[in-house]
């Protein structure tokens, strides 16, 4: 691929180049800070036809207090890409290629087909790095359940994402037939397998049609930056997987049905029968531990934490913070299932509502803002019913919010079908974790009135209605030195 010569000069280069442009984007941590940016590794595609030249950069940002490490994919042309103006990065003067356009290249149609092959394991990447990178340094992984070999047709990126890019790819499959896709390219790279890509990976190999079904992934080896250097790290790159088009998520179907005061038990029953599927196969695919003492302490000094920054964000919730404290002192006391990987972080916007299949669960990549090793670990299933019961309450708090009209008894009801549904899948009612239950709710409910402080104070009424709602009937907490 005669694009990518590392013996010629580039005016300006590559990384003077990104460091103007990736501030910009939405998927760059460091809002209104321009990238510092150092050159860890980089890998190509080739294109058959020799036209486009297909590199990705991965590149550490030291622009910041702490070091975060990117995935750039850039797509090199001779002449302008007219439908992907709103992705040039810039142009480069190469003194023995002439003037090249390089764009953000999953919005290029060559590059997406390209990744696809690798996905499949069609196509090979190379090294275009300086260093002496192996050459299966990145590979692509196809998932044994798949079994269907596909060609792009057309494809587009989806928009709104904020953490990572997905390209959407119409596809067809060897019999002519068409098979959407969507192929997600990690931008934040952390050392470790991503969550999204092993949980899915395990359910559809299972069988369970309540995730979409798995094409495969991408996965690379890079210099990862730490605290005494650079050190060898393998990750996921790229993630292709079913595309469900034309469906809702469940926010909407929710919220809609909110709005018009439609029953919505049926729907939240069975939304609470496929999520114990779900955690059901997760435990019996990927294995289950007892909790110990001291993770029980561990994760509630977690939500501790997050107590503590929701009470600097809103002070008037010191006022609660005895009640909180009673209903962690009951948690702590009850019984605790045994941890297993979860969806970490879940509600309704995470579950797409198919007229064919029903329920189907998205993104299992965790909560975003937690460091990739912490997603990874296994936690408490009941934080998941958790969050969607917080999920529920926040349907009811939207429309009372837009519409001023309380849906208290739309929520409740919703709420309580959903536990319903999990307790006949699950053969365990949730609710007989009641103090423990609560706790997972009110770590969640600190967690937005953090957000809602910070981006929409308005709004911050939700999830302090809620508090107080889940520590209405809190014991009163046991004083300190209290031998009983």
């Amino acid at each position: 691929m005669a694009e990518i010569h590392t013996g010629a000069t580039l005016t300006p280069s590559k990384l003077e180049l990104l460091e103007a442009w990736m501030g910009g984007q939405r998927w760059y941590a460091a809002k209104g800070r321009r990238p510092v940016l150092r050159r860890l590794a980089a890998w190509r595609l080739d294109d058959p036809d020799g036209a486009v030249g297909v590199e990705t950069l991965v590149v550490a940002d030291e622009a910041g207090d702490e070091t975060v490490v990117y995935q750039v994919p850039l797509t090199y042309r001779g002449e302008p890409l007219a439908s992907a103006d709103h992705a040039l990065v810039g142009v480069l003067e190469h003194s023995v290629l002439g003037r090249r356009w390089v764009y953000d290249a999953p919005h290029d149609p060559v590059y997406a087909t390209l990744l696809l092959e690798l996905v499949q394991g069609r196509a090979q990447a190379a090294s275009s790095s300086a260093t002496d990178a192996p050459e299966d340094a990145v590979a692509g992984v196809p998932q044994p359940s798949w079994d269907a070999a596909v060609r792009v047709r057309s494809s587009r990126v989806l928009t709104g994402e904020q953490s990572n890019t997905s390209v959407i790819l119409d596809t067809d499959d060897e019999a002519g037939h068409h098979v959407p896709l969507i192929v997600k390219v990690f931008r934040m790279l952390s050392p470790g397998e991503n969550p999204d890509v092993v949980l899915q990976g395990a359910l559809v190999d299972a069988g369970s049609r309540r995730v979409p079904a798995v094409v495969g992934s991408v996965l690379g080896a890079w210099p990862h930056p730490g605290p005494e250097g650079d050190r060898d790290a393998t990750g996921h790159l790229a993630f292709a997987q079913e595309f469900l088009p034309g469906v809702e998520d469940a926010w909407r179907v929710a919220l809609r049905a909110a709005e018009s005061g439609a029953d919505f038990t049926g729907p939240a029953r069975d939304l609470g029968a496929a999520t114990a599927e779900v955690h059901r196969v997760l435990a019996s695919t990927l294995g289950t531990t007892p909790t110990s003492p001291a993770q029980v302490d561990a994760i509630l000094a977690a939500v501790r934490a997050r107590i503590d920054a929701a009470v600097a964000a809103v002070p008037e919730l010191s006022s609660a913070r005895p009640a909180v404290e009673a209903v962690l002192e009951a948690a702590a006391a009850g019984p605790w299932p045994d941890l297993q990987r979860i969806h970490g972080d879940y509600h309704l916007g995470q579950v797409l509502h198919s007229p064919e299949r029903g329920w189907v669960l998205l993104d299992f990549e965790g909560e975003p803002l937690r460091p990739l090793a912490e997603r990874s670990l296994p936690d408490q299933w009941v934080r998941d019913v958790a969050g969607m019961l917080r999920s529920f309450d926040y349907v009811g708090g939207t429309r009372e919010q837009v519409v001023g009209h309380s849906a208290r008894d739309w929520v409740t009801a919703a709420q309580q079908a959903f536990l319903d549904g999990y307790a006949a899948a699950a053969g365990a009612d949730p609710r007989d974790l009641g103090p423990l239950l609560a706790a997972f709710e009110l770590d969640k409910a600190m967690y937005e009135v953090v957000y809602e402080a910070r981006n929409r104070p308005a709004w911050v009424g939700i999830p302090w209605a809620a508090v107080r709602r889940l520590t209405e009937h809190a014991p009163p907490p046991i004083p300190q030195g209290d031998p009983s």
